[in-house]
This record gives C-alpha cells, structure tokens and sequence, in this order.
C-alpha cells in the first residue's frame, strides 16, 4: 500500500524557494522530510512558472515523484471551486498506486478554507491521515476527532455562503422564509436565488423535480415571500383527483348540480382566491382538465357546475411535476398552451445525489427534527453509518433520507445510530437499466465517482448477499484478486 501526499502549494512554500535559510523549507517540505511518502499530489493556484520552480526545488530536497494539479480559483475562500479542485486531484492519483492507497492531507499549506475542504474529505468520504506543521515544528498528526469535524465545517462554510448569497444579484440580507430550504451546495443556492427574484412578482411559477426534492416546501416559501403571504395558499394533489370531479374540485358547483351535490361549494380556485393556488403534480391532469384551467386563467374568472353566472377570481398558479413538462408536451400529453402560461419562472430542484454538500446538513437537521418530534434527546450517528448514507443514491431524495433516519432512530436503542441500524433502515435500490448509468445528463455537473460508487455499492451487496457474507467467495465471483481487496473496497464504499 503506498503512502501519498496530498496538498495545496502555499505562498510560505514558493518564499521558501528564494529564502529557505531565513524562513525554514515551507511546510510541504518540511512534511516530505519528516515523513515516508511514496508519491506527492500538490494543487496549484499560482503560475506554471512559480509552480515548477517549486517543484524543481522540492526535488533537491527529496527524490519523490510529484504530480501537479492547476487549478484556477475565482477566490482562495470559494467552498465549491476548493471542493471540485480537491476532488479532481484525488482522481489524479497514478493507477500504480493500487486501489487503496494511504491518504495523507497536509492542513498547513493554503487558506483556511481550503484546510476545511481537507477535514471535511477526510472525516467522510476519503478517509485519509491530516497533518500540519509549522516553522517551529515539524510536521505532526492533527488529530481532529470526527465531532469536532462536523461542528467546524458548517460553521465556516455557512460565513462564506451567506457573504456570497448577498452579493448575488442584490437579493435583501434576509429571507427566513427560505430558511426551511436546508442547502449548502452551489446549486442549491442558485435555485434559492432563483426563488427569491420570483417570489415578490405575480407570475406563474413552474417547478419540476423528482418525487421527494421539496417541490411544495419551495412553493410554500415562495408564497410567504410574496405580496399574497397573507392570503390563502391552496394545495391541490392534480393526481388524486377523480376525472368526474376534477371540474367541481376546482370550478365548485351548486347544490343539485350532480347527484351528491347536496349543498354549494366553492371550488379551489375561489378558495385561493387573493392568494396562491399550488397545483401539484400538474402533469396527472386530464387534457379535458387542461383546457378548463387554462380558460380559467386567460379570462380571470370561474363558473360552478350547474350554475350560469361567472365569479371573478384572482389567483397565483404554482405549480409542480416530476416529469419535464415540455418532454409531456412533445408526446402529446400535456398542452402546449397551457404550458407556456405556466413556464414563465421555471425552477428545477436538482436531485439529492446532485446536491453535494447538502448531506451531512440535512442529516444533522432530520436528527433533530426526529428528536423533537420524539420528545426524546438528539441521537448521535457513527462515523461508519454516516458515510453509509453519504453513499446511498437516494432515489427517494429528501423525503427518504427523513423516513430513513426517523426508522434509523426507532432501531437504535443507545444514544448513537449505528451502521447497522443505517443498514437496517434503507431501502434496497432497484437495479437500473444501463442506459440509465450511461446517459445521465452532465450540462449541469456530473460526478462520475459518485455514478461509479453507485454501481460498485450495487454488485458489492450483491455478491455479499450470494455467498451469505463469504468473502473469499464473494471476492471470486466479483473478480477481486482475494478477500483483503474486497475488504478494501467495502470499507471505501461504506459497506464494511
């Protein structure tokens, strides 16, 4: 098992270079000195210029092949661009440095951000050893316990974030209506932005997004962001409306209108009226339906079945659907007319798995959330079972990451969720067609370790479950060279 070296190249290591006698060998060569490494994996913000002068000075110092990552930063505190940059070096280590190799991150060198975006890696998904050094000491072991971690990360990232979100198109300094929306990752926060430009205007606004993103807690916050906060906010299921009574649920109707209309009724239109009609899953409606609502919408105004005089209403359509609407429309499902009086602020809530960042936040808030709900004290989750949902797919997204912990913390019967209580609580995920592993969109960011540990997490369990846990057997009939690899490979992937 080889021994690497990842870190960033500080200003302390280039001054080195020029003066090493007044101001020490840096820390990247003070770590090299001072510690075994088979291979050095350095990030480089700075020239090609300065980057190989440092590079050709560090070899002097110690005969060790080294690899360069450029990297182009907008700013040394930007959270996302350190994150991505630290993410491509880790996929930039040589092949010949075997499946699993000892991972050494050095804090010292670079910004505190970016020594954050080292602990964050660390403590969850690339385990790895954290050190640091200092002219006065040589480099050392940073022995930062895992709840420590977890506490220092998000409160570092959360200053530079909400700096960040003020600059972004001069949006106001507060908007605790949002603050339900739990999200740290970038494309979380574009989407939040997004929101916020809407929600003081009228238009109609179409989310989409798989079942589970939080469509209707987006629209709840848009509506109480908006001039309407203090007006209703009528939730329609489109989908759970029978087709005879999609016309009365929404238009109303009057008493002996239909058989079983014993007394009037106004329908959800005229209840929203002044305020916002959220129609949820919009795309379930019938054709029939859609004509209706889109009259509706033109004219302003709503006639109940079996009446003949038309009532004015004044409504604002939010609506959602996990299906993209303009694909319904191309099938013929869905009509085009009424899709484009709804599109006019279209929101797409990415999926979880897309949303990196975001996790270890929201499963911090569920706990506690559970812990309320249960009168009962905040249960702590291990190491082990945190990465375990760090890995998970979450085909569910949101809603199922809340179920899964509320089940994780039924079974647990100490003060800490276990791996095996995570285990427990998940749903298996269904094998997917290989057009859906291959064709998956990457307009708009794409992790392919997070597809390759998808589907290395699949066959794994199932080899597992084969051979009931054998893994000398398992590691055969995976085509892993003996069950020490196969070890290896369940550890990194969570399932160990």
């Amino acid at each position: 098992m080889k021994n690497i070296l990842i870190s960033w190249i500080g200003r302390t290591d280039l001054n080195a270079v020029r003066n090493s006698a007044e101001i020490g060998l840096g820390p990247v060569a003070q770590a090299v000195t001072a510690l075994p490494f088979d291979q050095i994996v350095l990030l480089s913000d700075y020239s090609p210029e300065e980057t190989d002068s440092f590079t050709g000075w560090l070899s002097g110092i110690k005969q060790i092949p080294v690899s360069v990552v450029p990297v182009h930063l907008s700013s040394p505190t930007n959270f996302s661009e350190i994150y991505e940059a630290a993410l491509s070096a880790l996929k930039s280590i040589p092949a010949t440095c075997g499946d699993n190799p000892k991972l050494t991150f050095h804090l010292s060198p670079g910004t505190p951000a970016m020594a954050a975006v080292w602990i964050l890696l660390a403590k969850t998904i690339h385990p790895a050893t954290l050190i640091q050094s200092s002219r006065e000491q040589a480099a050392q072991v940073a022995d930062i316990p895992y709840d420590i971690a977890t506490e220092f990360i998000p409160a570092l990232v959360q200053q530079n974030d909400q700096r960040l979100e003020r600059m972004i198109a001069a949006l106001p300094p507060e908007a605790p209506e949002f603050d339900t929306i739990i999200h740290r990752s970038p494309v979380m926060q574009r989407l939040v932005t997004k929101a916020r430009l809407a929600a003081p205007r009228t238009v109609p606004v179409l989310i989409e997004g798989e079942s589970g993103t939080g469509k209707e807690l987006l629209a709840r916050a848009i509506h109480k962001t908006g001039p309407r906060r203090n007006k209703p906010f009528v939730a329609v299921n489109c989908g759970a409306i029978p087709p005879e009574l999609v016309e009365s649920g929404f238009f109303g109707h009057r008493r002996g209108a239909f058989t079983g209309a014993v007394a009037d009724r106004a329908g959800y239109f005229e209840a929203a009226h002044g305020g916002t009609l959220f129609l949820d899953e919009i795309g379930e409606l019938p054709l029939a339906a859609q004509v209706k609502i889109l009259r509706v919408l033109q004219e302003g105004e709503v006639t109940r079945v079996g009446d003949s005089r038309s009532i004015k209403v004044d409504v604002r359509i939010v609506a959602a659907t996990n299906r993209s609407l303009i694909q319904e429309v191309a099938a013929g499902h869905f009509r085009a007319d009424l899709f484009y009086r709804l599109a006019v602020a279209v929101l797409n809530i990415p999926p979880l798995r897309e949303r990196q960042g975001d996790m270890g936040l929201l499963i911090d808030y569920f706990l506690e959330q559970s812990a309320t709900d249960g009168n009962e004290a905040c249960k702590k989750i291990s190491v082990s079972a945190r990465n375990l949902l760090l890995c998970h797919p979450w085909p569910g997204n949101v809603r199922e990451l809340l179920n899964t912990l509320r089940r994780a913390a039924v079974w647990t019967t100490g003060d800490t969720i276990q791996a095996d209580d995570v285990r427990e609580a998940l749903f298996p995920v269904a094998l997917q067609p290989s057009e859906h592993v291959l064709n998956r969109s990457i307009a708009d960011g794409f992790n392919i370790q997070e597809v390759m540990a998808e589907v290395a997490r699949h066959y794994l369990q199932r080899g597992m479950e084969e051979v009931s846990g054998n893994k000398s057997k398992a590691a055969k009939i995976l085509g892993l060279p003996n069950y020490q690899t196969l070890t290896n490979w369940l550890k990194k992937y969570g399932l160990e």
